[in-house]
């Protein structure tokens, strides 16, 4: 298998081509449920996506890689047509900071996706603010991904009204300042 980055670089090299970036974040618990709807619309549509699985069932339709680098998940978000995520809150906002309204698929602990539901307590959250749009089944993930790939405007932010993503990567930098005059 080659290097994620490389297989990444190469797909995203399809301009006359959208495609979609399906993230389901670290942790070790699998999401099956949110690659096989990546995969299955992939297929029946033939828009590519490129799927970070985690733990989750390969693709075997879909490029993917199991973990990205985080310069390669900016890239990612940055290019993408749509963004497609779980509800982790960091994930959200980097998304939202890379200029996409997220399409979030919290992971369900009732189908042992995660622990507790933290992740559908912070989405309806985020939703009732309108700052995502939560996907509750593959039918309203396939009305939500034919809007972004027709209207190319419909699920990306202006850049200059959010106020969360900008705070968001101040936050970030001030961090890396801090943790780089420590040496570390």
């Amino acid at each position: 298998m080659s290097h994620p980055d490389t297989r990444l670089e190469e797909d995203l090299r399809l301009p006359e081509a959208p495609f979609v970036f399906v993230t389901v974040g670290t942790d070790h618990h699998p999401f099956d449920r949110l690659v096989s709807w990546a995969e299955a619309w992939s297929e029946r549509t033939g828009v590519a996506c490129f799927v970070q699985t985690g733990t989750s069932q390969l693709v075997a339709q879909a490029p993917g890689a199991d973990y990205l680098p985080y310069p390669t998940m900016v890239d990612a978000m940055s290019e993408a047509a749509a963004v497609v995520c779980h509800g982790g809150p960091a994930t959200i906002m980097l998304a939202r900071q890379c200029g996409r309204i997220p399409l979030v698929v919290p992971r369900d602990p009732k189908r042992g996706e995660h622990v507790d539901d933290h992740q559908l307590r912070f989405s309806r959250w985020m939703a009732d603010k309108g700052q995502i749009v939560v996907i509750p089944d593959l039918g309203v993930l396939e009305d939500q991904l034919a809007l972004a790939l027709t209207d190319g405007t419909a699920l990306r932010l202006d850049g200059d009204g959010d106020e969360t993503a900008a705070a968001v990567a101040r936050f970030t930098e001030l961090v890396n300042d801090l943790m780089e005059s420590r040496g570390r």
